[in-house]
């Protein structure tokens, strides 16, 4: 045949591994004694899911290839996918006879994981912080050029270092000539922290109710020989986002109060939803158990609260006495909408300290 398959890749071609460029340099040799002419070149990769056209000279073909010549040509691919690849090289010749002829040529790989991201998540009060550890999988060693957290809608990230406090003029020149993170080959490994914040509240916290997307992380690297990589993590989940309608906080509670004399402790009612609501009735609901209360309310035992309007809220006091020394908790100061005829959870205990005198 006019077209020979003596340039045949190696049964291996090395570590080919996911987010990486796969570039091969492919050459066709005419190793007939005759000039071969109209020679249609296609180049593909082949995976489970798809085929990648790589190269195709229909349009344009090879005029001609002399005896003992070549036509030389590279094709890349952004490797997206693991598993098995297979790179497949036609040609659609005529030979010295002007017959048709077509030679394939086929050459399989695998691509592997060059990475592993291990996440965790955790929330801290206001604040959701996510640990993500990177492990090289590859035989040589990788530098990070970019770790990035890109944030669902609504959220907000900062990434948190050991050095998270230095001066402006060394914090601008280091975030020009960042050093490059080293994670070595064979199972080194590199953490990031996070933190995440809800980037608005109200409006912004109904929206994202009852998801779990938090975001993805974008990973960007370069081999010893500067070849460059990219991947892109699937969706970080963290728990479901709850919102609560009614908040109750405490502004202020006395730092000691005298037995048996009525103290105030000031509050917050705040509304969380996008309608008003309310009127409202605060009190000291009756514990499960038998226990006396020691903390009482001082007058009437339900405080009236007008409505709330939406994203809005209310600031109130209550009029308290204590029965007996020590430290003390005020527990079951309870919320009940009237409107809606609904109690809900109290809030947690508060402890005071009750002098005699």
């Amino acid at each position: 045949m006019g077209l020979s398959g003596l340039l045949v890749l190696p049964q291996a071609f090395g570590a080919i591994y996911l987010g990486e460029t796969f570039c091969s340099y492919i050459s066709i040799n005419n190793s007939s004694n005759f000039e071969v002419r109209d020679v249609v070149i296609k180049a593909e990769i082949q995976t489970e899911r798809q085929r990648i056209l790589l190269l195709d000279t229909s349009k344009s073909p090879v005029e001609s290839i002399r005896a003992g010549g070549r036509y030389d040509f590279i094709v890349e691919h952004d490797v997206k996918e693991l598993g098995a690849h297979t790179l497949v090289c036609t040609a659609l010749y005529n030979d010295g006879d002007g017959e048709r002829k077509y030679l394939p040529q086929f050459f399989k790989f695998m691509v592997a994981n060059p990475l592993s991201v291990r996440t965790k998540v955790r929330v801290v009060k206001e604040s959701t912080f996510l640990e993500a550890c990177i492990e090289n999988h590859t035989k040589t060693s990788l530098y990070m050029d970019q770790v990035e957290f890109e944030p669902a809608q609504h959220w907000s990230a900062t990434i948190l270092k050991a050095d998270d406090h230095p001066s402006e003029s060394n914090a601008l020149t280091r975030e020009i000539f960042k050093p490059p993170i080293l994670i070595r080959s064979g199972g080194g490994i590199h953490n990031y922290l996070y933190q995440l914040r809800l980037s608005s509240h109200g409006s912004a916290q109904m929206k994202v109710e009852g998801s779990n997307v938090l975001g993805k992380l974008q990973i960007t690297w370069r081999t010893n020989l500067g070849e460059p990589g990219r991947l892109q993590t699937q969706q970080i989940l963290g728990s479901p986002i709850t919102r609560k309608e009614i908040e109750l906080q405490v502004v202020d509670v006395p730092s000691v109060t005298v037995l048996e004399r009525p103290f105030l402790i000031h509050l917050n009612l705040t509304n969380q939803t996008d309608r008003k609501m309310g009127p409202f009735k605060v009190s000291l609901s009756q514990s499960d158990t038998q226990e006396e209360k020691v903390v009482m309310v001082d007058g009437l035992q339900t405080l009236a609260l007008q409505q709330v309007e939406a994203f809005s809220s209310t600031n109130f006091h209550l009029d308290l006495i204590a029965t007996k020394v020590g430290v003390q908790k005020i527990t079951g100061i309870t919320v009940f909408d009237t409107g809606e005829e609904k109690t809900y959870d109290p809030l947690p205990d508060l402890e005071i300290f009750v002098d005699s005198d």
